[in-house]
């Protein structure tokens, strides 16, 4: 009858000890996944830390989707408790894009999948941007615009900067790309 006893008492301290350790768990993961991810547009992800270190250029080589534009700058994202994508394309079909070509150090933004728009020549350059005053990644576009590289991966791309005219107007600063080739 004691072994009985004794090992109900053993089985329903493991089972809150199991229990207790699984809550501490997965209270961690929720921390560590707000800090990691600021929200989503359409199933695409914000990131909130910037890239540490150089980027290698040919990561930003391709076609890029513009799915999101922040009415403001990363630091203001990043203090943001809820920040929302306050983009809205125009296109009826298609969508805006960017395609860069680093082999060439050249882009083109092309409105709606539709416009002709010639190649720009862009610097790609690591270091202290004039812009922010911050060592970063960085496009120098003609001798006066810098789009801030702030995160990228093999899926989306996340710039700072006058990359868009009309946006930057309404005060566009951050834009959320996704690569679609």
């Amino acid at each position: 009858m004691k072994k009985i006893i004794v090992s109900i008492c053993v089985i329903g301290l493991l089972q809150s000890c199991i229990v207790s350790t699984a809550t501490k768990v997965v209270t961690g993961v929720a921390k560590l996944g707000y800090k990691t991810v600021k929200g989503t547009v359409k199933g695409v992800s914000w990131a909130v830390s910037k890239a540490k270190g150089k980027i290698d250029e040919d990561r930003i080589d391709g076609t890029w989707k513009i799915v999101g534009v922040y009415k403001g700058d990363f630091e203001a994202f990043t203090n943001d408790p809820n920040p929302e994508s306050s983009f809205e394309s125009e296109c009826v079909e298609g969508f805006d894009q960017i395609i860069f070509n680093s082999k060439k150090s050249k882009y083109k933004p092309v409105h709606c999948n539709t416009e002709k728009v010639s190649w720009e020549k862009y610097d790609f350059e690591f270091g202290k941007n004039p812009l922010t005053k911050e060592k970063e990644n960085y496009l120098k576009i003609n001798s006066s615009n810098y789009i801030s590289i702030i995160d990228i991966n093999n899926k989306t791309m996340i710039l700072e900067g006058a990359l868009m005219p009309k946006q930057a107007f309404s005060g566009g600063k951050l834009y959320l790309l996704e690569k679609i080739k």
